[in-house]
């Protein structure tokens, strides 16, 4: 992504995943913050320090504007200009009001693609409402199928929808990018909500409804589609994740656990047997397991080759030898803490695999650095600061 120049006018994570993505592959993304206080992910902060914003951003460079003052769309025009990518994440119609709608943009920046988050999407009757991705995992028919049957349907802890958005738009980026490339094509507008790439990992709810008219149930830990599946406790109080999601695997189960008698039982023979039956199917095997601390079982269902783990906190994960190995998480520099854990760039390609280059950086850190490659000379950035439209490190609350 070397070359690319990437203008992220979004807030919060969605946004932020996706030009983190580009980042971390070498593109120059500069964060256009609003003032006075920033992207509100600075604001998300634990124990005085906002992790969000030190993992979101990385790689990045910090332009500090008010976007309501009078001089704020010259100023991001003259961004625009030199970007190859422009992400919005403004409530849909508020871009337009800016003076960039759509057609106006494409016809003032032909080369340059537009991505414009959104909650809901740009048309349709909910294309206002606020784009919380809380109320997208509601609505989205994830928190449905999140939970126990006879509990409530759950949220997920973490910013899941925004997570998925931002790297369903990461992808669809590079598509727009690759068909500029090959296709001689200019820029286009990429409509990303929330919404739709969550409610796409559902996977066949959509055709299952379809064909049966019922509405898929909670099932906890379980699985609609094979057993056993589900989490066991063992003896001593930890946890075993396990999956029989093939026959060979589910007979190779009932053989360690000493229940072979299961492999030909016709209640138990074939996986859609056992899946109406999974209540009775859990209690054969997690009786089995919950007998046994977490050390036995594994070396058990090691030894049989048993798709099974155990459940790991983040403190398991950073004991864990593998995760060391594989760097999966990195020390990097920071001025506030000397250094800051962070997942290392994902996926891990062989000739071109990313580079983490910068340090979130602190409000308007590169204000004037920016608008001056933009055009701007030194006087009138210092014009902009002094007018309160533009501020930079030198007069912004360094809290990033």
């Amino acid at each position: 992504m070397s070359g690319v120049v990437a203008i992220d006018l979004t807030r919060l994570v969605a946004g932020n995943m996706l030009s983190l993505q580009l980042a971390d592959f070498g593109a120059d993304v500069i964060k256009v913050e609003p003032l006075p206080a920033g992207d509100p992910l600075r604001a998300w902060q634990e124990d005085g320090v906002s992790a969000f914003w030190k993992v979101y951003g990385r790689n990045k460079r910090s332009v500090a504007l008010d976007f309501r003052a009078d001089g704020a769309g010259g100023v991001l025009s003259k961004l625009f200009a030199m970007a190859d990518v422009v992400l919005e994440g403004f409530r849909p119609g508020t871009f337009e009001k800016m003076g960039f709608a759509p057609e106006d943009f494409r016809a003032r920046y032909p080369n340059a693609i537009l991505v414009r988050v959104s909650g809901f999407g740009q048309t349709g009757p909910y294309n206002s409402m606020p784009g919380f991705g809380t109320l997208v995992e509601s609505m989205s028919g994830f928190a449905s199928r999140n939970g126990y049957a006879d509990g409530d349907p759950l949220l997920p802890p973490l910013a899941l929808a925004d997570m998925i958005a931002g790297l369903s738009g990461a992808f669809a980026v590079v598509s727009a990018l690759r068909a500029k490339e090959i296709g001689g094509r200019g820029g286009q507008v990429i409509d990303l909500s929330l919404l739709e790439p969550i409610t796409s990992i559902l996977g066949p709810e959509a055709a299952a409804y379809q064909v049966t008219g019922k509405v898929r149930p909670r099932l906890g830990n379980g699985s609609n589609i094979s057993s056993p599946r589900n989490v066991y406790r063992t003896r001593d109080g930890h946890y075993i994740a396990m999956s029989g999601s093939t026959q060979g695997m589910a007979e190779r189960i009932f053989r360690t656990i000493g229940r072979a008698d299961m492999i030909t039982d016709p209640r138990f023979a074939t996986n859609s047997e056992r899946v109406k039956r999974r209540d009775q199917v859990d209690a054969a095997v997690g009786g089995w397991i919950g007998a046994r601390s977490r050390a036995e079982v594994l070396e058990i269902f090691g030894a049989a080759n048993i798709t099974a783990s155990p459940i790991y906190d983040i403190a398991d994960i950073c004991d864990d030898a593998h995760f060391r190995e594989r760097g999966v998480f990195v020390n990097l520099p920071d001025p506030e803490l000397g250094q800051v854990a962070m997942h290392d760039i994902v996926p891990r390609l062989s000739e071109t695999p990313g580079a983490i280059r910068l340090p979130a950086p602190a409000l308007g850190a590169h204000s004037h650095e920016v608008l001056i490659e933009a055009g701007l000379t030194k006087r009138e950035c210092d014009e902009l600061s002094t007018a309160g439209i533009v501020s930079s490190a030198r007069t912004s609350k360094e809290d990033g």
